[in-house]
């Protein structure tokens, strides 16, 4: 059974120098895989969920080829609102998103942050498409989730 972040840090708490080997071998399940870990993520969350990689970037409103070369690791974006809307899309949940966000390298979702809070009862709600997320936030006097129009 695979231990969430949380039981991982407090391990790691007590875990002293000469015991690092160990603490990797007793962890290894709940370890990240491969020297890829955000593109094997996305890529089988999407497959668990049944779901074609085509539809979540025609969901997300990004250009697919943008979209593939993000989930393939061939591009790099730093607007974190892209990954937040292919998870939206994808039809993560806050745990799955964070875990896709930590992976890529970016804050995860912050229930104190205004914004992300908003982001997270959409999340755990789904009110609609990418354009009634939008609204929703815009609603709330939040900025929306950018669109991929500049692709850095």
């Amino acid at each position: 059974m695979a231990k969430d972040t949380g039981e991982l840090e407090n391990i790691l708490k007590s875990t002293h120098t000469g015991n690092i080997k160990e603490y990797i071998e007793a962890n290894a399940g709940s370890m990240l895989k491969g020297d890829r870990p955000f593109t094997d993520y996305m890529r089988d969350l999407i497959r668990d969920k049944g779901i074609k990689q085509q539809d979540v970037f025609l969901e997300a409103d990004i250009p697919e080829r943008y979209g593939y070369k993000l989930v393939s690791g061939e591009k790099h974006t730093r607007q974190r609102d892209i990954i937040l809307r292919i998870c939206y899309a994808a039809q993560f949940t806050v745990d799955e998103t964070n875990g896709a966000l930590k992976r890529y390298g970016m804050p995860t979702l912050y229930a104190k942050d205004k914004r992300d809070a908003i982001l997270i009862v959409i999340f755990n709600d789904r009110p609609g498409d990418i354009l009634k997320v939008n609204s929703v936030l815009k609603d709330n006097g939040v900025e929306t989730l950018k669109s991929s129009g500049v692709q850095d």
